[in-house]
């Protein structure tokens, strides 16, 4: 699938690229978000935190936090609250993406905001061990089966208050660029996510669902332009090897590796999360689209090759059938 580089699966363009992006300083977001309301999920540690952190520093109305521990969602908020010296502005919402109904329920008391204008879906699993969540592996299920779950819930709502505050809403599903690594030997069986469902290939879990999130992604954005109804944007994102705690649940040599690398090249929590703020407030030219270094860029060759538009297709239409089984009608959101 692609040349690779030792137990990594590197393409051979990847390392020097890589490199010249984690030493690119990002613009410090100033965008006024004064008014708006914004759902992070994540976001009660790591990049959601810093995300939600700049969200209220630039003057939204309102920062809904969801996470799965509604109390550590109460520590991010008084920390948030303590370094901008607003208050009144953060909730904590709980949500658990390895429970569909979890999904839904955050969903629907969603609906009942007064305005919606950003999403942002940063929660994500990285993890070693296998483990099946709502019949799936649990990585797939809370990066991609949930996080479209979620995405297609809320995009009625974001569609109504679009035409309701005369607004562009933004729906941004952050990915990596660990995609990129990504071996996906599930692409050539008969069903992709039949395929997935299987301790085989743990430790390629987490790239082929970030991989899986970018060519969902590739497909659902024109689906939507198509569909004729209020405009929102979509748009996906890498924000780089940064220090966080998505990789807490990786074992030797792995560990030792992440530790020093993110000593050595890591971007600060800080300045991984100017890369989500970005893009929860880019153009239209972002719609579909991939961003790296909070410009649009493209994403590997694979994903741009015929072979990676093929496996595109196949992906989303599984995935869509999945959904349905899920919440019939959802697929109509689109």
């Amino acid at each position: 699938m692609w040349n690779s580089f030792a137990y990594f699966n590197l393409p051979q363009d990847f390392i020097g690229a890589f490199l010249v992006s984690q030493f690119t300083t990002l613009p410090y977001p100033e965008t006024d978000f004064s008014g708006k309301t914004l759902i992070v999920t994540g976001a009660n540690t790591g990049l959601g935190l810093e995300a939600a952190r700049h969200f209220v520093r630039l003057g939204a109305s309102k920062v809904i936090i969801g996470c799965r521990s509604v109390e550590k969602g109460e520590v991010a908020k008084k920390d948030i609250e303590g370094s901008t010296k607003r208050s009144g502005v953060v909730e904590v919402w709980q949500v658990d993406l390895s429970s569909y109904e979890s999904v839904k329920q955050f969903c629907s008391r969603a609906q009942k905001l007064e305005r919606l204008d950003i999403v942002t879906e940063n929660a994500g699993l990285a993890t070693p061990k296998y483990e099946e969540v709502e019949g799936m592996e649990s990585t797939i299920t809370v990066n991609v089966v949930s996080t479209f779950l979620m995405a297609l819930l809320l995009l009625p709502k974001l569609r109504a208050d679009a035409i309701k505050h005369n607004i562009l809403p933004r729906l941004t599903i952050v990915a990596s660029d660990a995609h990129e690594q990504a071996v996906f030997r599930e692409q050539s069986a008969p069903h992709i996510f039949n395929a997935l469902k299987s301790p085989r290939y743990q430790f390629d879990k987490y790239n082929t669902s970030k991989l899986l999130e970018i060519l969902t992604i590739r497909e659902l954005a024109p689906a939507m332009t198509a569909s004729r109804k209020p405009k929102v944007i979509l748009n996906t994102l890498t924000p780089g090897f940064c220090y966080s705690e998505l990789m807490r649940h990786t074992v030797f040599p792995l560990n030792l590796l992440a530790w020093v690398g993110k000593r050595l090249i890591g971007r600060s929590t800080e300045m991984g999360s100017r890369t989500l703020v970005t893009a929860a407030s880019a153009g239209e030219e972002s719609h579909g689209k991939y961003m790296t270094d909070c410009l649009v860029r493209e994403p590997s060759k694979w994903v741009r090759s015929e072979e990676g538009k093929e496996a595109q297709q196949r992906v989303y239409k599984e995935l869509l059938m999945i959904l349905e089984e899920i919440e019939p009608g959802v697929t109509k959101n689109i």
